[in-house]
């Protein structure tokens, strides 16, 4: 490694696809070295990513996204090219019979080839050089969003602002590939999280699960189909974090992971729970996952009165009509009445719904030394079967609750 960090030699590629790619049948994409070559002397080989491209059929996977590089336009990435982290470099390194997006296309050819994009959303910025002087090697852009600075995280913004931020950048970017007459281009949110940084209170608190319910609810109305939430196990960061009593939340610790590693694992999160457990952030994607079935489409909703409290979604679904509602007021309940155009009946509505009381439920102690904050209650959503229902159907959504409806 050229930073002279610790590399685990039992981390390879072929030990990976072997033990996790394959059982889990995992979709995997991958990020080519565009920092350094591997002799940590000048940028990086191209012929090294199309190699990496070549291998991964033999190891048992083709990938389906590969992009050049990571964050490549920010001077925190490694870069060993002459004039670090500059657009028009990064382009020149994509493009010609010698540049990633060939070679690569030539050593796995079912692997979309994608490039580093921040939205910036100027003339001469790095958006707008890269996509003009890479323009026909690239098959999808890839984006980052974290829309708080650690520290400074507030949970008005992240409940109530965050997810629709990312709505407007996407929308910068749309516009910006429409500039080059590449309107078409996938957009891949290839890392998303709160802070970007030494994660606190937040992280794990039902205020995260409500901005990671309304991007995925977003993300779907934007067409963007493919979304990664940084990260799934590994990366407890204690007490290190803001563990302010600004921030809603019961838990003494923060975590960029979502899932619980174990007390084993995770010696600072005790209260995270044992292996696997879920955070209010995996809640989200658990519901989203009665709305996002394959074959499905995103349905139009409409929400009358003030939509700074509620907020919905909705899909078709195999068994009718799936909507998303969230309540983003911390204490009061907003009665929501849900129309379902060309419906007047429903043979049967389930409502199922992860909520703030349901979030402290889980922080309330057992009455044992052993788990004084509740490490093993984690509460699950609660699903609640209605019935057959009068369309429309008028539902009340709890203080800060995101809620799945099925109507047959």
């Amino acid at each position: 490694m050229c930073d002279a960090g610790y590399s685990d030699p039992n981390d390879t590629f072929a030990n990976f696809v072997s033990d996790m790619a394959v059982p889990a049948k995992l979709d995997v994409a991958l990020t080519a070295n565009y920092g350094s070559n591997t002799t940590c002397t000048a940028g990086g080989d191209p012929s090294e990513a199309a190699a990496w491209g070549t291998a991964a059929p033999n190891a048992g996977i083709t990938p389906s996204h590969m992009t050049v590089g990571n964050e490549e336009y920010g001077s925190w990435e490694y870069d060993l090219h002459s004039t670090p982290n500059d657009p028009t470099i990064y382009a020149d390194a994509v493009v010609g019979a010698s540049g990633y997006y060939q070679l690569l296309k030539a050593a796995s050819p079912n692997t979309l080839v994608g490039i580093d994009v921040d939205a910036d959303n100027q003339s001469n910025g790095w958006d707008n050089i890269v996509m003009h002087n890479a323009m026909g090697s690239y098959d999808f852009v890839e984006y980052h969003y974290y829309p708080e600075a650690p520290g400074s995280e507030s949970d008005t913004f992240i409940v109530q602002q965050a997810a629709q931020e990312l709505t407007t950048n996407i929308n910068t970017l749309r516009s910006e590939l429409a500039e080059w007459g590449t309107a078409n281009t996938p957009i891949y949110v290839g890392e998303i999280g709160g802070p970007y940084s030494n994660p606190g209170r937040q992280s794990w608190s039902i205020t995260q699960g409500l901005y990671a319910g309304q991007v995925l609810g977003e993300m779907m109305n934007a067409g963007v189909s493919r979304l990664t939430w940084w990260i799934g196990f590994g990366n407890c960061n204690g007490a290190n974090g803001n563990l302010s009593t600004s921030l809603y939340g019961w838990q003494d610790f923060g975590a960029y992971n979502v899932f619980s590693d174990g007390p084993d694992e995770d010696p600072t999160c005790p209260g995270a729970g044992p292996l696997g457990t879920m955070s209010p952030t995996a809640r989200a994607f658990q519901l989203f996952s009665k709305m996002a079935v394959n074959g499905q489409t995103a349905l139009t909703t409409t929400v009358v009165g003030d939509p700074a409290d509620v907020r919905a979604y909705a899909a078709t679904n195999p068994s009718g009509t799936a909507v998303l509602l969230f309540n983003d007021n911390e204490n009061l309940a907003q009665p929501v009445t849900v129309t379902v155009s060309g419906k007047s009946s429903s043979s049967g509505v389930t409502v199922t719904a992860y909520d703030k009381a349901i979030y402290d439920q889980s922080g309330s102690p057992t009455g044992t030394p052993a788990d004084p904050v509740g490490t093993s209650t984690w509460a699950q959503p609660s699903t609640t079967s209605m019935g057959a229902q009068a369309l429309p159907v008028t539902l009340m959504l709890t203080p800060w609750s995101m809620n799945v409806v099925i109507i047959q």
